[in-house]
């Protein structure tokens, strides 16, 4: 009997991240240059902390909130989604959820079969192919075309549909890639989402960071879409929140007790201080947005600039959204990805992420974060000049 038989079969078909293993293995080395993780640098607003410390002091904090969230911050979500998503929603349809990412695969669970295929574009987040795989369904993925910076190739997806064919699932603005898709590809998913009878599960922790005149736009806004779409939305990357776990999901209000039911087991209900925080976000000053925005629009064009110097090594899409990017690696070795990613760690000391952790489309390319200090990205490209030289 092998040494592995406890293990699930599902489990076993997830390989290990290669983003959390370089972030080990730069652990390890002395003053790196860090550009392998989507993780703000920027500490989280004083308003939202304050609210957070008024909810303990007045004794909030201390039990759980109904499953689906604090009424009252549903009540702000509803409206935000109307202000800056064009979605119509009330309280009803609205679940807040550990993240996007416990929203997402909650999602999954309550509509997944085993044996159902998910389309996803690809490269894709590393997490959407493994709540696939956790929910016993068969991730299917879709090339994306680079040479148009990485745009949706609709007729290929509406080709990869099958019998099993249950949902399409993707990210806008785009982890790894920096795409944002746009109005009118997204119209023509949503045509065939509907022609088909599929749902579609949205991703957009990044809304926010767009660039370029490029825009965010929620396919749940077509009205047509209201019983297909499930739009998972997040509070880490808008106001730097990563640590406090707190996103929400909007879909139609049918679905949302089945989705509470896969919810409940996982998380009973999100951090009730982190929804106190939430809340405060919402209702205090938004400046900060704009901040992060001009910041992160900075060290794109540094991030690009920089790559132009190192155009022998690397081919790159200019990102139009989030604060991530996915350069191809021209030289021989850059084929096997994260063992170039390894060598650059141990030999340049800069931290990047292996494009292969996004799917076998990502093989050949890496990931570079651009969330980071300007002082960041300045030692991590002086280095690989010298590295590459």
């Amino acid at each position: 009997m092998k040494d592995d038989w406890r293990i699930s079969n599902r489990v076993m078909q997830i390989q290990k991240s290669a983003i959390h293993e370089m972030t080990r293995l730069s652990k390890e080395i002395k003053d790196v240059a860090f550009l392998s993780w989507a993780k703000p640098t920027s500490d989280t607003p004083e308003h939202i902390k304050e609210g957070a410390i008024s909810a303990i002091k007045n004794g909030l904090v201390g039990g759980y909130s109904e499953n689906s969230g604090l009424l009252e911050l549903r009540k702000e979500i509803v409206k935000k989604l109307k202000r800056d998503n064009n979605i119509d929603a009330n309280v009803s349809q609205i679940l807040v959820t550990i993240g996007a990412v416990e929203g997402l695969s909650a999602s999954i669970m309550a509509l997944i079969d085993p044996g159902d295929e998910v389309i996803l574009p690809s490269p894709t987040y590393s997490t959407h192919i493994r709540q696939i795989i956790l929910a016993s369904g068969k991730p299917v993925l879709v090339p994306i075309i680079e040479e148009e910076g990485f745009a949706l190739d609709i007729e290929a997806i509406e080709k990869a549909i099958t019998p099993r064919t249950k949902a399409v699932m993707y990210c806008s603005p785009s982890n790894p890639t920096g795409t944002v898709f746009g109005k009118k590809q997204l119209r023509q998913l949503a045509d065939i989402a509907l022609e088909n009878n599929l749902m579609v599960i949205t991703d957009e922790a990044y809304e926010y960071f767009t660039y370029d005149g490029h825009e965010h736009f929620s396919i749940a806004s077509i009205p047509e879409m209201r019983k297909n779409t499930v739009s998972c939305f997040t509070f880490t990357k808008t106001y730097a929140m990563t640590g406090w776990r707190i996103g929400y999901l909007h879909t139609d209000e049918e679905l949302i007790p089945q989705i509470t039911k896969a919810h409940i087991p996982f998380a009973i209900c999100a951090p009730v201080i982190s929804q106190y925080a939430a809340l405060a976000a919402l209702k205090g000053p938004q400046d900060c947005i704009a901040k992060f925005r001009e910041h992160y629009l900075s060290t794109r064009n540094l991030m690009c600039d920089r790559l132009d110097n190192l155009s022998s090594v690397f081919e790159y899409q200019k990102p139009r959204g989030s604060y991530l990017m996915f350069p191809k690696i021209l030289l021989e070795e850059g084929k096997n990805s994260t063992s170039f990613c390894k060598k650059l760690l141990k030999e340049a000391k800069v931290s990047t992420t292996p494009g292969i952790a996004f799917g076998p489309t990502g093989e050949g390319h890496l990931r570079l974060s651009f969330c980071v200090p300007k002082e960041t990205i300045k030692k991590a490209f002086d280095r690989m000049e010298d590295y590459f030289r």
